[in-house]
């Protein structure tokens, strides 16, 4: 498979899973516009790949976050697909977050990739695709994740329901669910410290397999 001369819109690009998408991606060949909250890590990603024009977004700036496909359109000279990797964990007993952390985690993880997919859907063409990352915690959350798991769910529940109506325009949603990395992003929480999660799987191959494999099947089908 490979994605030569297809235009590719990558936010959370300097995240850990990210960051492997885009690597991936610019290694089959497609054109990408970056994403991401560090103009600095931006700049010198973008600039690692050859020159990739990039953006900085607020995830609590939700028309900014809707406003990224229509600007990675013009820069690109046309958008075929979108990638969202974007999130942030807490952790402890429900009782123990607070409803700061709480409205946080709801933003992040699923009011901002909402508002990115909602922006997008105007944009991309019949057979485009969104690939949105959720994680296996939608579907195994362990003990003392009950507000991030919820909000990762909330945004896996609303991709399944968009992802039908979007299917009459020809486009396609994936809801990519890779298990537990070994990226740092569970040590990176607002709150509270992770539970035993065990080893995580090889983030290459996940991102490869997760995520960058079905954005290209979607593409060619």
């Amino acid at each position: 498979m490979n994605a030569v001369e297809k235009k590719v819109l990558l936010v959370g690009a300097t995240g850990g899973i990210g960051g492997i998408a885009t690597r991936q991606l610019a290694g089959h060949g497609a054109a990408t516009a970056l994403a991401g909250r560090d103009p600095e890590r931006l700049r010198a990603r973008g600039a690692s790949l050859g020159g990739l024009p990039w953006r900085t977004f607020d995830a609590y700036d939700l028309d900014g976050c809707a406003r990224l496909a229509p600007w990675a359109g013009e820069v690109l000279g046309g958008l075929d697909a979108v990638v969202v990797a974007v999130g942030v964990a807490a952790f402890g007993a429900a009782a123990d977050v607070s409803d700061a952390s709480a409205e946080h985690l709801f933003t992040v993880n699923a009011l901002c990739p909402m508002a990115v997919v909602r922006g997008a859907l105007p944009v991309l063409p019949r057979g485009g695709v969104a690939v949105v990352v959720t994680g296996e915690i939608v579907d195994r959350p362990p003990l003392g994740t009950a507000d991030y798991a919820a909000a990762k769910a909330a945004l896996a529940m609303w991709l399944r329901v968009t992802g039908r109506g979007a299917r009459r325009d020809g486009i396609t949603l994936v809801d990519a669910r890779p298990p537990h990395l070994d990226t740092g992003f569970a040590s990176r929480a607002v709150a509270g410290s992770p539970p035993a999660l065990g080893p995580g799987a090889d983030p290459e191959e996940a991102v490869r397999h997760h995520v960058v494999l079905p954005l290209l099947k979607a593409l060619e089908s």
